[in-house]
């Protein structure tokens, strides 16, 4: 058995991600909107640019509960309690458009969202930023449980600004810009395009299906003239020289398929591209991109001089995973969430296998834990239950998932009810094993299990597992108020 708490992982992937990582409680907003619709408010932007000072209600009602350290290193603060002590700081007075941008998605009922703002950190430097916000799974009722992700896009917002200026300081612009820029010559690869194009083929997709070695042959043909400092320091290189002897090095394995699509793009006359993908450094660490690849004007004709820049997306890659996760799992115990649940057992529905069985668990006790030792207590026995299931389950195509409470369902796709009683064996050994580690309050889960083989079944075998389950619950307390008696 582990020796680390199972939300080790959770604080960990919290607290380590690369990307600022707020969570808050928008709960009393909530009731702010409640209570103005009850008041008959319908067009929420014209009520608050009437009133104005609305908005400082609005910003009152956000709580944050915690912040992890890339928050901190972003806003210049020593701790998370002069962060909130300061936060009038960091959002200042001229942020009620975007605020309001914020306000218009909520009260729509939009949960999930981006948006770009403007933040100060403590040290009084202006921070443009790309906010994510979800209301994590479970929480949609409430609102008190808001995932705020923040980009730092500051740099990008100023290379852009500055891009528009005059052509002597965009030369110094392009030496030290933020963003890694690529100056290249695609004059070779489209004159490989206009002999295929001259040959009459005009299915250019078909062309690169059956024969795979032309994309290889336009990639060699490209000419790199020139690439700025970030370039080498995105991909690891020394110099220059190093980068271009080690290109094959950066570019390979589903670079091949992006660089196919690249070519389809141009060969349909789009001059113009961008897409994500996925490059390596001298390191052999894998770099998600954000590419923009334009010909520049003048340059269309042969394709002679083209500018690609590449924004390195991998911590809002790793974020975005982080909120998938989220979405997709119960912070608790690390079992799939509900929403989950429900979504694998209606495509099991759909598409079996069959059969499917169903085993349906309720912790024993919870309340009386909760109501005796505290929610603190009662949150530990959950996790433990979250280990309990995760092990028993290792290496299994089961979805288990907490669905309630104190409530645990796993589903079985293609097993039979030999097969779900051996899961539940393995179950109840693995309780037993976790309880001898954990000395004091003991683990006693309440099962009942069920199958179908079709698609039909499903509902009423589900209702099988419950009742079967809450039998066992009967039981088990029957029993204990009779041990009680005699005791």
């Amino acid at each position: 058995m582990p020796h680390n708490p199972p939300n080790t992982d959770f604080e960990l992937l919290f607290e380590s991600a690369p990307i600022s990582l707020w969570l808050e409680d928008y709960s009393a907003l909530k009731l702010l909107f409640a209570g103005w619709r009850a008041q008959g408010v319908s067009d929420l932007e014209a009520f608050l640019r009437a009133h104005p000072e609305h908005i400082a209600e609005c910003s009152r009602c956000y709580k944050v509960i915690k912040v992890n350290q890339q928050t901190l290193t972003l806003l210049h603060a020593a701790s998370q309690q002069e962060l909130l002590a300061r936060l009038s700081e960091v959002f200042r007075a001229d942020m009620f458009e975007q605020m309001l941008v914020e306000l218009r998605y909520l009260w729509d009922g939009v949960l999930d969202f981006t948006s770009e703002s403007v933040n100060y950190g403590l040290d009084g430097r202006r921070i443009d930023v790309q906010v994510r916000v979800r209301v994590l799974a479970g929480h949609e009722e409430h609102w008190d449980r808001v995932m705020v992700a923040l980009e730092d896009v500051t740099e990008r917002k100023r290379a852009l600004r500055q891009l528009q200026e005059s052509e002597h300081y965009a030369r110094n612009l392009f030496a030290f810009s933020p963003v890694s820029l690529w100056v290249e010559d695609f004059s070779g690869v489209k004159a490989l395009m206009d002999q295929v194009r001259q040959s009459g083929i005009q299915d250019f997709r078909v062309f690169l299906s059956v024969h795979p070695d032309f994309v290889a042959q336009c990639m060699e043909k490209i000419r790199v003239l020139d690439v700025n400092q970030q370039t080498l320091d995105m991909f690891a290189a020394k110099n220059t020289a190093e980068l271009l002897d080690n290109l094959g090095q950066v570019f390979r394995d589903e670079m091949s398929h992006s660089f196919a699509e690249q070519l389809i793009d141009l060969w349909q006359g789009k001059t113009v591209q961008t897409r994500e993908v996925a490059n390596y450094s001298l390191r052999g660490d894998l770099i998600n991109i954000h590419l923009q690849f334009a010909i520049l004007p003048q340059h269309e004709a042969q394709w002679d001089l083209v500018l690609i820049s590449m924004v390195d997306i991998t911590a809002r890659k790793k974020a975005e995973a982080y909120l998938e996760y989220l979405g997709k799992h119960d912070a608790l115990t690390r079992l799939r969430n509900r929403a989950f649940y429900v979504e694998e057992l209606n495509r099991i529905s759909r598409k079996g296998p069959w059969p499917l069985s169903v085993v349906a668990m309720d912790l024993n006790g919870l309340k009386f834990i909760n109501d005796s030792q505290g929610h603190a207590a009662g949150d530990a026995v959950l996790r433990r239950v979250g280990e309990v299931l995760h092990k028993a389950v290792q290496d299994k195509p089961y979805c288990v998932a907490r669905t309630g409470g104190d409530e645990f369902v796993a589903l079985m796709p293609g097993c039979d009810a030999r097969a779900a009683q051996g899961l539940i064996d393995n179950i109840l050994s693995i309780l037993d094993l976790n309880n001898q580690y954990y000395p004091g309050q003991k683990l006693n889960l309440a099962i009942g299990m069920s199958t179908c083989a079709n698609a039909a079944e499903v509902e009423s075998t589900i209702h099988a597992a419950d009742q079967a389950m809450f039998n066992a619950k009967k039981n088990y307390y029957e029993e204990a108020q009779l041990e009680r008696r005699r005791g």
